[in-house]
């Protein structure tokens, strides 16, 4: 095995929201660390080193403090500077380096020690995942550790840790074992501490007792006095507070010089500055005891931005921007408006969070229009600190929010992202606009399989993986949004049409169709009676559209009705064109809206839209007196697309999550070595050659063609004849050479080579082809026949690693049709991506017998085990795959590596 990867200091969040930095200890931490058990009880001394006296302390300070030693590895958990938690491993076996190296399957046994002012606030708890994560990194399976028999809180932190443990009793002490292989349940276990320790951190910024502005001087119309004005409009219910050099009072508050004279420290501190003044002022808040920044203003340059944030690491402040408009919280209790928009939010149960303030701007005015209010809003501006990850966890846990709207242009931690939106969307929508798609295809183009299926693989369908409802603008977004927040949602996507106009009517069936719902036929009694006798010489409908425009029965409103009874139908879109004056005009359509709006009122469970063609505004939400409310849209197409996404979502809801699969035959750390001693030998990464390839892909247990390397002619004709057989007496010969990116490239491969005597020559003619370039080739079997495919992994820098699949073959470019899905994948995920391409119906038997579709999964399960167990892997290609009725297999394969990408997407850690 290769040295272990140095583990890297990191920010993290505790239990109650405080930021402490995880890193190892350094030599001259001794003196921090004696003070550490310094600081501990008698009592917790004696549960510490089963003893009692403070040159135990001391020893141990000395230990983890001194010269690295081989198989071990002391982190240290310190709080504005001072150690208050240390946690160590120590090798078993002896083996291993500075940074916990040593061989695979290694134990090593664990200590914990926390100054009991910070007991029971997670501080060893979040030792231990990072000390998990970093021996799991040196080839470390399993932790041992031992606990008096009263030490209660101890063996509540193994207990409660997630991991796989047995315990057991020895005379008044209990030894644990702690397997490090973290499952589904560890990761879940992550989450939700993950989610307590951000609803602690935001509460100071999103739920402050105090806040202060800081810039609030200068005249009338600065952005300090703006959001100063409207904190004091708003009703802030803290204590508000003013820093403006050489005013008394600014808007009726109280002013102070600097933050440094404030009587008391703030939770929140708004700043409204020039860049350069900002890191400074940021440090002196620091200093205060400022639990929250949100920095609004210009944007910083780098300098400045990284100074910005190292002061609120230093002092462990959860910073909002910069370049942001602010945050607000509508709570009645709160009432925070520290946010620069031409109008404050009023008060309802939509969480908005954005990065472009522009967008804020036309969200929130959008949103006011149509009446819906928001719980809480967040500019996230540069999101140097708090993110949209950040956001779903305070929407979950605040007992307010039912519809959560983000606009966001990239995701620090995709996967972390797609898991908390995975678990947030099955308590409330969660509505996107879907930004950047044709670029999110360049992205992922890094590879060949990735530009094949760049075309199809939109952000989405990966969007929709998660249960995230993905708009194409911010008029989307709104539509769909004022059908959530008046409507039910539609149990299916059966809709059924009626209009007082047969032209708006075809319209809106063509709008239906296009936006992937069905008009059911409507039954024939059913039609009669919404279409009673046609006038002499007019032709009756067929029914859906219902067309009441030639019709002897009953108005639209009144169709709409007894269509909202009907079971067979999930939603009713009713279209009402202003007839001519001479018919009834204007009024006749008002009285049909006030009718439209009983019928909603009358049938609470029954999604109703409306459209009203001219009407002024793209969407709006008409009401009734009981509280009864109905979308209204001006084209029925965006009524089409707003049903289609709640349809989407009653279908995502309908399913259940899913479960990553367990796979038999997976050696992660043997593959985790291999990255490892390949990174070793080439620092900068690059593809991997042919045998670590069939090594990498065997260890995963990923059926590939049998091969053999062969370094000169005789070795491949030697072995040829041991592989002949297996190819129908056939074989392939494959020349490699250093930097060789596809051993399938025309030039470098000879193909049906039959005979020791022709396998040589082929060896010749590719060597000189390739004018001595060839340092080898690869002798494979020719493959038996099957469908082609291709298969593979790929990092794109939004989602993180995406398993791909689709069809191979010359012209499977320019079909582009491939899917993808993020990783992990569970058994629905894996099932969805093989049959999202329009050639699964061929791979189900419809013009022959069908492939094996279980071999099929277990490739792509094991793909996404391996993207997620190595995040090195910045790309691997299985193509063609071969399946056929019995088994799938990869013949032609590439895997290229990159280093610095070994950050554990799960590990807590700030950004």
């Amino acid at each position: 095995m290769g040295a272990a990867r140095p583990v890297r200091p990191a920010h993290a969040l505790l239990a109650d929201g405080r930021t402490v930095e995880i890193r190892p200890a350094r030599p001259e931490d001794r003196t921090g660390v004696e003070g550490l058990y310094e600081r501990m009880s008698p009592e917790n001394l004696r549960l510490r080193f089963f003893g009692s006296g403070s040159a135990l302390g001391r020893q141990a300070a000395r230990r983890v403090c001194g010269p690295p030693r081989p198989g071990s590895l002391a982190l240290l958990a310190l709080h504005e500077g001072r150690p208050v938690g240390i946690a160590e491993y120590e090798g078993e076996d002896g083996h291993g380096n500075e940074n916990g190296g040593g061989g695979a399957g290694r134990t090593a046994e664990v200590a914990l020690a926390v100054t009991d002012e910070f007991h029971h606030r997670g501080v060893g708890t979040l030792l231990l995942e990072h000390l998990v994560h970093a021996a799991r990194a040196a080839g470390v399976t399993a932790f041992t550790a031992g606990a008096l028999a009263d030490n209660h809180a101890m063996q509540k932190v193994f207990a409660d840790l997630g991991l796989h443990t047995t315990r057991r009793y020895d005379s008044g002490e209990v030894r644990w074992t702690i397997r490090l292989d973290p499952d589904e349940h560890y990761l879940t276990a992550v989450d939700e501490r993950a989610r307590t320790a951000d609803a602690a951190s935001l509460r100071p910024l999103l739920r402050p007792r105090s806040l202060v502005v800081v810039g609030a001087g200068g005249p009338e119309g600065t952005t300090g006095r703006a959001v100063l004005r409207d904190l004091r409009r708003a009703g802030f219910t803290g204590r508000l507070l003013a820093v403006a050099p050489g005013a008394r009072s600014v808007e009726g508050v109280p002013a102070h010089p600097s933050v440094t004279a404030l009587p008391k420290a703030p939770e929140l501190a708004v700043l409204a500055l020039p860049a350069h003044e900002v890191p400074e002022t940021a440090e002196q808040c620091g200093k205060t005891g400022v639990r929250a920044l949100a920095v609004l203003g210009p944007r910083l340059d780098a300098g400045q931005g990284a100074a910005l944030l190292a002061a609120c690491r230093r002092h462990g402040m959860r910073l909002l921007g910069p370049h942001s408009l602010g945050a607000a919280n509508t709570e009645d209790d709160i009432r925070l408006a520290a946010v620069l928009t031409a109008a404050l939010p009023a008060s309802s149960t939509a969480g908005v969070a954005v990065q472009s303030g522009g967008v804020g701007t036309a969200l929130l005015g959008g949103l006011a229009r149509l009446g819906i209010g928001v719980s809480t809003f967040a500019s996230l501006g540069d999101k140097y600190d708090v993110s949209g990850n950040d956001m779903l966890r305070w929407w979950e846990g605040d007992g307010r929010t039912d519809l959560a709207l983000l606009h966001l242009e990239s995701f620090g931690n995709p996967r972390a992202f797609s898991r908390t939106a995975r678990r947030v969307a099955r308590r409330m929508p969660v509505l996107t606009v879907d930004a950047g798609r044709s670029e999110a295809g360049r992205r992922a183009a890094a590879a060949h399989t990735a530009a094949a299926s760049a075309p199809a693989m939109t952000r989405r369908a990966l969007f929709e993986q998660a249960g995230v409802i993905a708009t194409r603008g911010i008029g989307e977004l709104l539509d769909t949004a004022a059908l959530f927040h008046s409507q039910p949602l539609p149990t299916g996507t059966r809709v059924a049409v009626v209009s007082n106009a047969t032209g708006a009517g075809v319209l809106a069936a063509d709008a239906c169709a296009e936006a992937g719902l069905t008009l059911p036929r409507l039954p024939d009694s059913l039609t009669a009676e919404l279409l009673g006798t046609p006038p002499d010489g007019a032709i009756a409908s067929p029914g859906n559209p219902v067309d009441t425009s030639t019709a002897g029965g009953p108005g639209p409103a009144e169709c709409a009705g007894r269509l909202a009874g009907y079971g067979g139908v999930d939603a009713v879109l009713a279209v009402l064109v202003p007839t001519a004056p001479a018919d009834g005009g204007g009024e006749d359509c008002e009285t049909a809206v006030r009718e439209l709006l009983r019928t909603a009122a009358a049938h609470p469970s029954r999604t109703v839209v409306a459209v009203l063609p001219g009407q002024a505004e793209r969407v709006r939400l008409l009401h009734t007196g009981d509280g009864t409310a109905l979308p209204a849209y001006a084209e029925p197409q965006d009524a089409a697309r707003a049903l289609a996404h709640a349809a989407g979502r009653t279908h995502w809801l309908g399913r259940p999550p899913g479960e990553v699969p367990e796979l038999q035959g997976v050696d992660t750390e043997a593959a985790r070595a291999l990255v490892g001693a390949f990174l070793a030998d080439h620092p900068g990464g690059g593809p991997l050659g042919p045998r670590d390839r069939a090594r990498l892909l065997d260890h995963y247990g990923i059926p590939r063609l049998p091969q053999a390397w062969a370094g000169d002619e005789d070795a491949a004709a030697r072995a040829a004849a041991r592989l002949a057989a297996q190819g129908g007496g056939r074989v392939a010969l494959k020349a490699h050479w250093p930097g060789l990116r596809d051993g399938s490239e025309e030039e470098a491969t000879a193909l049906d080579l039959q005979g020791e005597d022709r396998v040589r020559a082929a060896w010749r003619e590719l060597s000189a082809r390739l004018d001595g370039a060839m340092t080898g080739a690869l002798v494979q079997p020719m493959a038996r026949r099957g469908t082609e495919l291709v298969a593979g992994v790929v990092q794109d820098e939004v989602f993180g690693p995406l398993v791909l699949f689709g069809p191979g073959g010359t012209a499977a470019e320019l079909l582009a049709d491939h899917a993808a899905r993020l990783a992990p994948l569970t058994d629905r995920d894996v099932h969805d991506l093989i049959t999202a391409p329009r050639c699964a119906p061929l791979l189900l038997g419809r013009r022959g017998t069908p492939v094996d579709l279980e071999a099929l999964e277990q490739i792509l399960l094991r793909l996404s085990r391996m993207a997620c167990d190595l995040p090195e892997l910045a790309e691997a290609h299985l193509g063609p795959v071969l399946a056929r009725p019995d088994g799938a297999t990869a013949v032609d394969t590439r895997v290229r590596l990159l280093p610095g990408r070994a950050h554990d997407p799960h590990l807590r850690r700030l950004r």
